[in-house]
């Protein structure tokens, strides 16, 4: 990097301090946490995706596809269930949600169950997120000590306290809007590297001269279970269906993206562009790993650029697999990007860490205030809830730092460490809000007891959660069907123990009916995500054929 790069991405990390300020008028939790329900679609839908389609993607994903061992465009099948769950939330989830007024989604599980409820679910989440959080900050730091050759622990603070500072600032404004300049930024840097890479491959013979054919199947009809069985189609849209629901839906980093907006029909429109919009972004992504990765393949000084860097910075991974997948592309673009672009592509990176971190940061703070502080005390001024809101920013901003630190030495990918993290308590979570809105049996005795054992058999089978904590049960099944498992598990023990300890008597503040009318599914958007899934589904399955 020279004197070009430095100062273009010093003038972004201005710029977004500017903006925090600019959007520093709150008064309340409605201004604070939810932008004062005033956002449009459009800034919505591109927040949403930035928060999903963040730096471990720009990083891992191309990784995974191109240089990781038994990777490749089977990436794609992660894509296949986002149109059908886009059309579940928009019909059965957002309805009843929105219509509460909540600010923390949590409370609205506490106005049917109970308040022990509401706080195993908040906790859930804070402990989740925090985790799947630092797994991305740790992604950012590693590229950014090695293209700036500066230590882990101060590329951590540099993408963490600008963003913590316009965060606190601005609120949801400002993350929102942030995210949505983000995701322009990003989308550029991704052409970027999709052109010089494509041009840099035609003169190595083209990309037929260096990829593993195999590498370009998306469709695998195996059933996620045993050894090397993942990436199966059934399991990534039956286990993806679930993921996806519980994370757009019910999970508060992106359910607070729904509150926020002017009204449903705003709820529709963004929902509908993220079903349809995250693919397109996603098949770029996995191109980009093509492409980079067949350059590898043909350049050996590239492959041994990134032995070097995996030597230096990772050691036992070295020892290991001799290269680090996820070091590809922040060394393709120092090495062969020319000054200035390469300045581009470090400020898209620091816009995909700080746009899910801002994001993240937000949405606990959130959480922490409406459901730890301010719950029951109608007396809390509006000063000292945006008090405590501020100091709540800064406190999970440095939570999240530190977990970062967790993961600096975790054998899987790290993409795969947020996914598989998040699928443990995914199912749990959506089964506690759909019986919340459907059940009148279920009692909180059996719904916290439901969540708690859920949660305890998914760690159990989780692999990656295995191979954090260093043991090995001889389990094998592959992290997307925990989405699943939790959702069976949570309905099998809720109902049981509601059974045995006795079904709900007395009403519940929410006990109303909120089942969809038959009209409900008939709306243009319904129709055209159902299109959408099998459009992607049948151009999955000629890629081979198209990318040969």
């Amino acid at each position: 990097m020279n004197y070009l790069d430095y100062i273009i991405i010093v003038a972004y990390l201005i710029g977004f301090l500017g903006m925090g300020y600019f959007f520093k008028e709150n008064k309340d939790s409605k201004d604070y946490f939810l932008g004062g329900k005033s956002l449009g679609w459009f800034p919505l839908s591109l927040s949403t995706m930035a928060t999903q389609l963040s730096a471990i993607s720009f990083i891992s994903a191309p990784a995974f596809v191109g240089l990781k061992l038994g990777g490749g465009m089977k990436w794609l099948t992660f894509e296949f269930a986002v149109p059908l769950a886009m059309i579940f939330i928009m019909v059965i989830i957002v309805p009843p949600l929105f219509r509460s007024g909540v600010v923390s989604i949590y409370e609205f599980v506490e106005r049917r169950f109970h308040p022990s409820t509401r706080l195993i679910l908040s906790v859930v989440f804070l402990i989740s997120r925090a985790l799947a959080t630092g797994v991305m900050v740790y992604t950012v730091a590693i590229i950014l000590q090695a293209v700036l050759d500066i230590d882990f622990v101060y590329t951590v603070l540099i993408i963490s306290i600008i963003t913590i500072i316009y965060s606190w600032q601005g609120g949801m404004k400002a993350v929102v809007w942030g995210d949505a300049i983000q995701m322009i930024i990003l989308f550029v840097g991704l052409v970027v590297c999709l052109f010089y890479g494509w041009d840099l491959l035609q003169g190595q013979g083209g990309l037929e001269n260096g990829f593993p054919t195999e590498r370009l199947q998306v469709i695998d009809l195996n059933w996620g279970l045993g050894m090397n069985q993942e990436y199966g189609l059934w399991p990534m849209i039956i286990g993806g269906f679930f993921l996806y629901v519980s994370y757009y839906g019910c999970d508060q980093t992106q359910a607070q993206r729904l509150l926020s907006a002017k009204d449903e029909g705003t709820i529709r429109k963004l929902l509908l562009a993220n079903g349809l919009l995250r693919f397109p972004v996603v098949l770029l992504y996995c191109s980009i790993g093509l492409i980079i990765g067949g350059l590898v393949s043909m350049s050996p000084d590239f492959l041994e650029d990134i032995a070097l860097m995996t030597q230096k910075y990772f050691p036992e991974e070295f020892a290991k697999n001799g290269v680090k997948a996820d070091l590809m592309m922040p060394i393709f673009i120092i090495k062969y990007l020319p000054h200035g672009l390469i300045g581009l592509l470090m400020v898209g990176i620091l816009s995909a860490a700080m746009s899910s971190l801002s994001s993240t940061v937000n949405s606990l703070s959130a959480v922490t205030v409406e459901d730890f502080f301010s719950k029951g005390k109608k007396e809390l001024s509006s000063k000292k809830y945006m008090l405590i809101s501020k100091l709540s920013v800064i406190f999970w901003g440095v939570v999240c730092m530190s977990c970062s630190f967790l993961f600096g030495g975790s054998k899987s990918a790290v993409i795969e460490i947020i996914n598989a993290i998040g699928s443990v308590f995914y199912g749990p979570v959506l089964v506690t809000f759909l019986l919340a809105m459907f059940s009148k049996k279920v009692n909180y005795i059996g719904m916290n007891t439901g969540i708690i054992l859920a949660v305890l058999i998914n760690l159990i089978f989780s692999k990656t959660m295995q191979n954090i904590f260093n043991v090995d049960l001889g389990i094998h099944v592959f992290w997307i069907w925990l989405n699943f498992t939790g959702v069976i598990l949570t309905l099998v023990f809720s109902y049981g123990i509601s059974y045995l300890t006795g079904w709900q008597k007395e009403k519940g503040e929410l006990m109303i009916s909120v089942l969809p009318k038959k009209e409900d599914f008939f709306i243009k958007e319904v129709y055209i995500l159902i299109a959408f899934f099998v459009f992607i589904l049948v151009l999955s399955y000629f890629i081979p054929q198209i990318y040969s």
